[in-house]
């Protein structure tokens, strides 16, 4: 299993710095910046200074979306990151949840991510592509036949069957091992009816971290399941809570769930927080002392997960990227 970090837009240029270059030494292998312009910082200049400060490091957004950039843009910014970092640049992509509702605006729909991934990877190729906001062909002359990886947040079935259809790997933003399994066995089998080889797929588990003790961690990282539940609404509103297409045990802690503020999006601070059980808590992150952290990595590894993606964004970040260097990823290489 190989394991990465996430960072939000407000870590100092000067800590994520020092934090990459301590991540890359402890065995972390993938780093990811959540990419919401207007609430955080733009992620893609913090991407390549890190990129600068490593070796061996991959580095991407978690997530990036189809509307916040013109797709050639995008491409011909995918590309030069990978070519200055010698292949080092992977892409998580979604439909645009917080980078377009914090301006009143829809996200994307799964036609559209589908789109974009196909397009984008042949650009990041040097292929010519047609593309709907385009009338004329783009073709990228200095592009070099980067094969861009693009993983795909999914929760509901059609964003899952997506990624399965044309992604290289599903984000799942959630470390319960049993929904895990579910999630990544609708997207492998999309895939598979696609005619897709699968045995490369990629999933990637992404939640928090936090060692010590469990009432501590779990006010440390509370917010987690909210963010979670602001997608999960979204599939309750689509498919019902009682549909049968998405499993209750995602679902059925919404019930209470009064609103969201998304300015607040992914932080302690957000004020529509008094739905979350502890047992809510615990169940999505990973939590408690190091044995318990062991058991429920190999608990994820077992339901197919293989990445787990760490959001630094409780406290202690440093002493979480000390404990996996010594304690967990030794025991998953």
């Amino acid at each position: 299993m190989d394991f990465g970090i996430t960072f939000k837009g407000f870590v100092s240029p000067e800590r994520a710095r020092s934090l990459v270059k301590q991540a890359e030494d402890a065995g972390f292998t993938h780093c990811w910046f959540y990419d919401s312009h207007i609430l955080w910082r733009e992620c893609f200049p913090a991407i390549a200074m890190c990129m600068e400060h490593t070796t061996k490091m991959s580095f991407g957004p978690c997530v990036t979306n189809p509307n916040s950039r013109d797709w050639s843009v995008a491409a011909s910014l995918f590309a030069s990151l990978a070519l200055q970092s010698n292949g080092r640049f992977h892409l998580g992509l979604g439909r645009g949840d917080s980078a377009m509702r914090v301006m009143g605006k829809k996200p994307a729909n799964l036609a559209r991510v589908a789109e974009f991934t196909t397009k984008v990877k042949a650009m990041v190729r040097g292929e010519e592509v047609q593309y709907g906001e385009s009338p004329e062909p783009v073709k990228l002359p200095w592009a070099q036949g980067y094969e861009l990886p693009i993983y795909i947040g999914a929760y509901g079935p059609k964003a899952l069957k997506t990624a399965g259809e044309v992604g290289d790997g599903v984000v799942i933003q959630i470390a319960e091992p049993s929904l895990v399994k579910w999630f990544a066995d609708q997207a492998i089998k999309a895939g598979v009816e696609a005619g897709r080889d699968m045995s490369k797929f990629e999933v990637i588990a992404s939640a928090p971290a936090y060692v010590g003790d469990m009432d501590y961690c779990v006010e440390a990282t509370k917010w987690f399941p909210a963010m979670v539940g602001n997608h999960v609404a979204d599939i309750v509103e689509k498919y019902g809570a009682h549909s049968g297409l998405v499993p209750e045990s995602l679902t059925a802690y919404i019930e209470q769930r009064k609103g969201y503020d998304y300015s607040k999006h992914g932080q302690s601070d957000n004020p529509y927080l008094d739905f979350i059980s502890k047992d809510i808590v615990e169940s999505f992150c990973v939590l408690g002392d190091m044995d318990q952290h062991v058991t429920k990595i190999k608990e994820l590894e077992e339901a197919g997960t293989t990445q787990f993606n760490i959001y630094l964004d409780s406290g202690d970040e440093e002493k979480i990227i000390e404990n996996y260097g010594k304690h967990i990823i030794p025991l998953f290489r």
